[in-house]
């Protein structure tokens, strides 16, 4: 039942992720807890611990209690974070020695979403299999044999203090080095999305005696990544200009991503932030096996960027999970997502926002240049995306048509290395994605079209 035979039900790309209490009912976050504690325990002979953390959506507390009364139900003991970014639930699940963890939050959708994701004991985002498993065991009908009896339910205690674990992490393992390079006239933006980040970042930010001014940090339930944070990067464009700051920060809804914005207010997307990342960690000796780990989105001018500079660039499907793997299977210690979502292996085996924000702090202020002129080491390559609409039972066979492949050769000889054509099928749409990157964006604009044209000629 497991792998490509086994059609999900409720688990996606990044955990469940559906709208709160119409779609992501109580009854199914209960269920989803159940089945998820016995599947993530079933190999332990003690009483499970699990860890729940949230981030400020209104519907956060109402999932929370249901998923409580799940674990609790089973017989699990549980640990309630309360607000809290994802990378320091990774974090705490590893340091306390949790059984597994649990993240509420739909990232960088808007309120009335929200979301399930687990983690393991090693604070890594279960893998399809588990999911699988745990979907397998929510349609058994068997749910009911997963309850704890009498002295054997489970008990929870709030501990929303262990937050400061986290702040003691950036402390233990910056503040070293920033005493040495902080400066007077070093001052970040920060727009925490009025999300998970909006009052730790602050506390580290602080301890670290790095200068910040902050925005979006009021969150009122309703208002998580409106028209603020990662997802509307244009507000923190305008208030670094304005306010004449060094750069800025932005985080999604749970803190697990980071897009950064140079002195001038221009974007540092995530494929920039591997390469600044990458030449700083490989200068110290620290970039392991002079690899990046990026997915096939990432910009040609990373991959450029790579061979320019004598490094490796590894791909992998689109997604944190399959960058994460690559990295733990050959020992990589740098992979991420053009979105931001950066994973540093050394310190957290997940995307961390505020730990991609000190990386960069550190390589803007060792370099004694400015954030703008530090980028200058990548060029990006217009890109464009253009859906195709097509038949669903058809979407995974353009592969398998001679017409769409050979107009896939043709742009590839046109192109001659300077440009990359990348057809993907959506997962949940009956769309087919084609991307087009190259030199000209008026030309790769027509060609993209082109070819959604044709695939929607030949797979409706």
């Amino acid at each position: 039942m497991k792998g490509m035979s086994y059609m999900r039900k409720y688990f996606g790309t990044d955990g469940i992720r559906r709208i709160a209490n119409t779609e992501l009912t109580p009854e199914l976050v209960y269920k989803v807890a159940k089945s998820g504690a016995y599947v993530l325990s079933k190999h332990t002979n003690h009483v499970p611990t699990i860890l729940i953390g949230r981030d400020t959506r209104l519907s956060g507390t109402l999932i929370e209690s249901a998923m409580v009364a799940g674990f609790l139900s089973y017989g699990a003991n549980v640990k309630l974070l309360g607000v809290i970014p994802t990378p320091a639930v990774a974090y705490l699940t590893r340091k306390l020695k949790a059984d597994a963890s649990v993240v509420i939050s739909a990232s960088h959708n808007t309120f009335e979403f929200n979301g399930i994701k687990f983690f393991s004991n090693k604070g890594m985002k279960i893998p399809d299999s588990l999911e699988e498993e745990i979907e397998e065991v929510m349609e058994s009908g068997k749910i009911e044999e997963l309850t704890a009896v009498r002295d054997k339910i489970g008990v929870y205690e709030n501990c929303e203090n262990l937050i400061d674990e986290y702040v003691y992490f950036f402390r233990k393992n910056f503040d070293t080095n920033m005493d040495k390079i902080n400066r007077e006239d070093f001052v970040i933006g920060l727009d925490t999305a009025n999300g998970a980040t909006y009052k730790v970042a602050e506390k580290i930010f602080t301890s670290l005696g790095i200068r910040y001014k902050i925005i979006n940090n009021n969150p009122n339930g309703i208002n998580i990544n409106d028209k603020c944070g990662s997802t509307h990067i244009e507000f923190l464009q305008k208030y670094v200009v304005e306010n004449n700051l060094s750069m800025g920060f932005a985080y999604d809804g749970d803190g697990d991503r980071c897009l950064a914005v140079d002195e001038k207010g221009n974007l540092i997307d995530g494929d920039k932030i591997m390469a600044i990342i990458s030449k700083y960690l490989k200068e110290k000796g620290k970039l392991l096996k002079d690899t990046i780990v990026a997915t096939v989105m990432s910009n040609l001018g990373l991959h450029k960027y790579a061979e320019k500079n004598g490094l490796k660039l590894e791909q992998t499907q689109v997604g944190d999970r399959y960058v994460l793997e690559e990295m733990l299977k050959n020992e990589y210690n740098l992979g991420g997502e053009q979105s931001g979502h950066i994973i540093l292996l050394d310190y957290n085996p997940t995307g961390d926002g505020i730990l991609t924000s000190i990386m960069l702090i550190q390589a803007v202020l060792e370099s004694n240049k400015k954030a703008s002129e530090l980028t200058e080491i990548i060029k990006l390559y217009p890109q464009v995306l253009v859906n195709a609409k097509v038949n669903s039972e058809k979407k995974y066979d353009y592969d398998k048509n001679e017409e769409i492949q050979n107009a896939i050769k043709e742009l590839e000889k046109e192109f001659d290395g300077n440009g990359r054509v990348l057809i993907r099928p959506s997962g949940t749409e009956p769309l087919v994605r084609v991307m087009i990157e190259g030199e000209n964006q008026q030309d790769i604009n027509k060609k993209a079209k082109e070819m959604a044209k044709l695939i929607e000629k030949n797979m409706m």
